[in-house]
């Protein structure tokens, strides 16, 4: 194994435990609220983390965890994988967090 691959092992195993707490969090932003990708990293215990948790939120196809309620701290939507920007502002305006 080479020692690159060790490393991207490491990370991803001290990545888990937040990864997890990014994700319980956006499950309880409820609906008609957003926070930022910097609240988010903030709350999870790493408030430099903030490009971490657009991360995540990119590679989240679940469900279950409502991504599209994280926008950027200077209150732009952002991105969204599921559909791009439209779907985003689609699915807040029907939730009314944006009108």
């Amino acid at each position: 194994m080479s020692s690159e691959n060790c490393i991207k092992i490491v990370y991803h195993i001290k990545m888990l435990p937040f990864r997890d707490k990014v994700l319980r969090i956006v499950k309880n932003i409820p609906k008609g609220k957003t926070m930022t990708y910097k609240e988010m990293a903030k709350r999870a215990g790493s408030p430099q983390a903030s490009r971490a948790v657009g991360t995540i939120m990119a590679k989240n196809f679940d469900p279950s965890v409502p991504c599209h309620r994280v926008i950027k701290s200077d209150g732009s939507i952002g991105n969204y994988n599921r559909g791009g920007q439209k779907a985003k502002i689609k699915l807040l305006r029907k939730e009314g967090a944006i009108k």
